[in-house]
């Protein structure tokens, strides 16, 4: 008899461990799906924000460099607006470097034209460009603004 008393006993308190940890574990797992839920949607609210964003600058940015193109387009006005340009660029560039000297900006010009350069000359078949490696090595050193 308190053989069957001891085990009814541990069978009770067995269930009823089991019932609460179970009912802790959804309880959990119920906060967890809800925190992750509103960290997704937290999540793509800032990432509509940030493109639209994006979007904006890049479209600005297209629209300035067609205006650029086409006031170089015409002779006189695009030597002006040319020089109009780069100044303005300069200008900006000095104010994230202010102990730099115009052959700085010139060398960081350079090296992000080489860049550039580097990749259209890849973008090129073989047969139009007898030396990639010629054309990239004319291209002068500068050393880095920081």
């Amino acid at each position: 008899m308190f053989r069957l008393f001891k085990n009814a006993v541990f069978l009770v308190w067995l269930v009823g461990a089991l019932a609460s940890l179970s009912i802790g574990l959804t309880w959990w797992s119920f906060q967890l799906t809800t925190g992750i839920a509103r960290l997704t949607g937290e999540a793509a609210a800032t990432g509509i924000k940030h493109r639209k964003e994006i979007a904006k600058t890049l479209a600005r940015a297209k629209a300035q460099a067609r205006l650029q193109r086409a006031l170089v387009m015409v002779p006189i006005v695009g030597i002006a607006a040319g020089v109009y340009f780069e100044e303005q660029d300069y200008q900006e560039w000095k104010q994230q470097y202010p102990n730099s000297s115009r052959q700085d900006y010139a060398c960081e010009v350079a090296a992000l034209m080489g860049e550039v350069l580097g990749e259209l000359l890849q973008e090129l078949p073989e047969t139009l460009i007898s030396s990639k490696e010629q054309l990239a090595g004319k291209l002068q050193k500068c050393h880095k603004v920081e």
